[in-house]
């Protein structure tokens, strides 16, 4: 059963102006010896919202993801603990090991990332699952994200499965498991903060990169610097940052995030507000299609009945097919004008040109169709946690002649 989670009230409320404000820092929670970074990433930033200071999250407003490249200052932040210090990193020292259910394991620097594998550079889509989560009725626990936490750079490394062959994977392994640098919020070295992991089908796909720049320069430290892995199109959560370790497994990973409820949904439809237990849920693996207008923004007055808009869209492992767009709550629907992706894994651009009727007050709906015609719903399906809500996106305009 999915629910309606749009009235007006609450689509107004949410459009036309940021959710959350950053509050007052949790000082007295922070571990001995453990340096914040707020200062930073407000610094370093560009208007992103921040949803919470411990750990570190922030989304980015719709109309500041309208470049194709999302820049750095851009790019949303996801974090499930404490960065590592950046006075602690030497990134010519820095090791990744290869090692569980393998016959030759393995431990690289940077270096021998680089000059042992081919090095490539593409523009990868990451999107946190709970992206949409702040829509949810009930409402859902958890950083309540609104459209931002989605973000396609470009990002250069080697890919994650030449490294996974060179150190010949057993024929039982059927999952990998990630291992990280970052701090857990209690500040025990003995805890992870996250360490999730993917079947090796998806492991082994070319658009995995295991990366050391992003846009051309050095991965700031909010993001991996200076390694992580970049898993597009699956939950931002299997792309580990600060990433020192890859294991094979012959069982499903079941590290820091991959049991309970985390990042997962029920095998089947409930209705809003339904306990599921965790025997009943199922692992999130490829995102769904999904669609944001970036221009205009939304709540822009116009004294014209004409109208360009834009945006982006996209489909976890697969393309987008088309883009269509209503000014009439669904009533018709006009085609947009879609690009194909820069590359596999990467959002599509598309544009439109809409002709108002008049005078008053329009929604513009965007509602993206995959490759296998499954479109975007209309409604949310519910499921506790509030992942993969990904129904149309609305924006509003008012037209003053």
């Amino acid at each position: 059963m999915a629910y309606n989670f749009f009235s007006r009230r609450n689509f107004l409320k949410y459009s036309s102006k940021n959710l959350f404000k950053a509050g007052i820092l949790s000082y007295f929670l922070i571990p001995l010896g453990i340096t914040p970074l707020y200062a930073n990433i407000l610094k370093n930033k560009d208007k992103l919202t921040l949803l919470n200071d411990r750990p570190i999250n922030a989304e980015t407003p719709p109309h500041l993801l309208d470049d194709a490249i999302t820049p750095t200052s851009r790019h949303f932040v996801r974090n499930n603990g404490i960065p590592p210090d950046l006075s602690d990193i030497d990134s010519n020292k820095w090791l990744l090991k290869i090692n569980g259910n393998v016959n030759n394991p393995k431990t690289y620097t940077i270096k021998e990332l680089k000059s042992n594998f081919e090095v490539i550079t593409k523009a990868l889509l990451i999107e946190c699952g709970g992206n949409g989560r702040a829509f949810f009725k009930p409402p859902a626990s958890g950083n309540q994200w609104t459209y931002g936490a989605v973000a396609c750079s470009e990002w250069t490394g080697v890919r994650l499965a030449d490294v996974l062959n060179a150190s010949n994977i057993k024929s039982n392994s059927i999952y990998t498991g990630h291992y990280s640098a970052d701090i857990h919020l209690s500040g025990d070295s003995e805890k992870d903060a996250i360490s999730r992991g993917v079947p090796i089908s998806k492991a082994l796909d070319q658009d995995n990169i295991i990366a050391f720049n992003m846009n051309g320069g050095d991965i700031p430290l909010i993001h991996g610097y200076p390694l992580r892995l970049v898993c597009p199109g699956w939950p931002g959560s299997t792309s580990q940052k600060w990433l020192k370790q890859i294991t094979l497994l012959d069982h499903i990973h079941d590290g820091v995030k991959m049991t309970g409820k985390s990042y997962k949904v029920p095998k089947i439809p409930v209705a809003p507000g339904t306990k599921v237990e965790d025997r009943d849920l199922k692992i999130i693996e490829a995102m769904p299609v999904k669609s944001l207008i970036t221009y205009p923004k939304t709540g822009t007055e116009s004294t014209s009945l004409k109208m360009d808009i834009r945006g982006h869209a996209w489909a976890g492992d697969k393309k987008v097919s088309q883009v269509n767009i209503s000014i009439d709550y669904g009533a018709t629907w006009t085609q947009a004008d879609l690009d194909v992706p820069i590359n596999s894994h990467a959002w599509q651009n598309w544009n439109a040109s809409i002709d108002f009727p008049g005078e008053g007050y329009f929604e513009i709906w965007a509602r993206a169709t995959d490759e296998e015609n499954i479109s975007q719903p209309f409604s949310i399906s519910w499921n506790s946690k509030g992942y993969l809500n990904n129904s149309v996106h609305r924006i509003y305009t008012n037209i003053k002649m």
